[in-house]
């Protein structure tokens, strides 16, 4: 898959009614999935108010969808995060950037988590 630039798609009109800000990160429901966007750098120092929505996420929903088109950086932190939530709960990553794809194949990461080019794809699958 190749990475994208810019936020790969908008929430649905009847949903973005329903979205919440929790911590600064914006969660909506979409299809039977739940969906959490993930915009900015990720690392340790940064990594909390993503961590707490996604551990919710995964305790509430059987399936998670991360929104990572947003994502400016990221580290080793995040790719923690997503192998952990993968471990807990359906997980696919949408619309990773280049830094974020080069990351995960580099890591092999690539290989573990389902990986798509939108949110629209994400969900559906």
């Amino acid at each position: 898959m190749s990475g994208t630039a810019g936020r790969s798609e908008q929430a649905p009109d009847q949903t973005t009614a329903s979205a919440v800000a929790d911590g600064g990160v914006i969660q909506y429901e979409a299809s039977g999935a739940w969906v959490v966007i993930a915009h900015g750098a990720y690392d340790m120092h940064s990594i909390t108010p993503l961590a707490s929505a996604l551990d919710s996420a995964a305790g509430k929903h059987p399936k998670v969808v991360l929104d990572t088109s947003g994502v400016t950086f990221a580290d080793s932190t995040l790719l923690n995060l997503l192998i952990r939530t993968h471990r807990a709960v359906t997980l696919r990553v949408a619309a990773p950037g280049p830094q974020l794809q080069r990351l995960l194949e580099i890591t092999g990461v690539d290989t573990l988590l389902q990986t798509r080019a939108t949110v629209a794809e994400a969900v559906a699958s």
